[in-house]
């Protein structure tokens, strides 16, 4: 991700703060209390076993590893997983890449997803030091595979999902219009062509959420209502001081999806010194920040994005 003055287009449309509030006062009976069901632990084991690979670069083959790994556990949990293969020039030449796409069947098979939770799950490509990625690019990928366990648990909510972990999220040398969010722009620009976009009607992207010293920082310009639905979770489960706006803009995966129309909210924490050193180790994550951030999203989804 990297941060300036390019952020996500503006919605056209916003939604009283009152009703939101009154929305989420009503519990999803059938989903009542899931988010208490996300563990922390779990999340940050998923990391480790993607940190244990040592540096997941586009196009390598301990991405190749973290991809057999991320679809073997999503399986497990019922979920069906295929690839969004394609290639695309880079700075460093032509790189094939693959987006990592997992759905829920429908209990009566009548409802489709419409709602993207999306992760990346590469690391940034470094020559002279080893890059593990345990927040940028291992956190949210540990809190995606923990949150398809739960959501497995009631399949009726699940059904309304999409799962996507984008591939090459990471500039090879530096982010601009074509370097950088190869797999976020290249399933916006299928989307897009396809007409499908019209089909989700909102999204959560997860990035950096596993510092220690948690305080998510959403982009400024972020969907009015999503930003309302993650405060308000947040302060029912009394974590709100964890959640408040970064001062100025982020260029991240959400950037193309809400260019094709599809309002999605960066849930990062961007304040975080070892971002893009080689501090970015496991000794700087908390599995208490991944349950934190994990069970607020999914007292959100549960009480307002999915109802």
């Amino acid at each position: 991700m990297s941060w300036g003055l390019r952020g996500p287009v503006a919605l056209r449309h916003t939604i009283l703060f009152v009703a939101l509030l009154s929305a989420l006062e009503a519990p999803c009976a059938s989903a009542e209390a899931l988010w208490e069901k996300f563990s922390g632990e779990n999340a940050f084991m998923h990391v480790k076993r993607l940190v244990e690979l040592g540096p997941r670069p586009a196009g390598s083959a301990a991405l190749e590893t973290s991809r057999a790994y991320i679809t073997e556990q999503l399986k497990s949990f019922g979920w069906n997983v295929s690839r969004q293969t394609f290639s695309a020039k880079t700075p460093r030449g032509i790189v094939t890449f693959a987006n990592l796409i997992a759905t829920f069947r429908s209990p009566d098979r009548s409802v489709s997803p419409s709602f993207l939770l999306c992760s990346h799950y590469d690391t940034k490509m470094f020559d002279t030091f080893s890059f593990v990625g345990a927040n940028d690019g291992g956190s949210s990928t540990g809190l995606l595979i923990e949150m398809a366990r739960v959501l497995a648990m009631q399949p009726a909510l699940a059904a309304k999902t999409e799962l996507v972990f984008f591939d090459g999220e990471e500039a090879f040398e530096n982010f601009t219009e074509t370097d950088g969010l190869y797999g976020s722009r290249h399933f916006a620009d299928e989307l897009r062509n396809s007409k499908q976009a019209k089909l989700f009607r909102g999204g959560m992207l997860f990035d950096m959420v596993g510092d220690k010293s948690l305080t998510v920082t959403l982009p400024p310009a972020s969907p009015a209502i999503l930003a309302g639905s993650l405060f308000s979770a947040a302060a029912a489960l009394k974590l709100r001081e964890h959640f408040t706006y970064f001062d100025r803009d982020i260029t991240d995966d959400h950037t193309p999806l809400n260019a094709v129309g599809i309002p999605v909210i960066d849930i990062i924490d961007f304040d975080f010194p070892a971002w893009h050193t080689a501090g970015d180790k496991l000794d700087q994550l908390s599995a208490d920040s991944l349950q934190i951030v994990g069970r607020v999203a999914l007292y959100a989804l549960a009480h307002s994005e999915l109802k």
